[in-house]
C-alpha cells in the first residue's frame, strides 16, 4: 500500500490508494481454513440445564 500519511485531501489520498490496490498482485488461495489458528472452546459438562 503506498504511503499516503503527508497527504491532507482525503479524495487524492484515496485515488493514490485505490491506485496501488489494483497495481498489487492477487493474493493466493489460502491453504489452511480461516480461523485455523483460532482456539478451540471447550465443550460445557452435558446434563441438567446450569439455570
Amino acid at each position: 500500500m503506498a504511503n499516503t500519511k503527508a497527504l491532507e485531501d482525503k479524495l487524492e489520498r484515496k485515488k493514490i490508494k485505490r491506485a496501488a490496490r489494483k497495481k498489487a498482485p492477487a493474493k493466493t488461495a489460502r491453504t489452511t481454513p480461516r480461523g485455523a489458528r483460532k482456539r478451540k472452546v471447550k465443550k460445557l459438562s452435558r446434563g441438567q440445564s446450569k439455570r
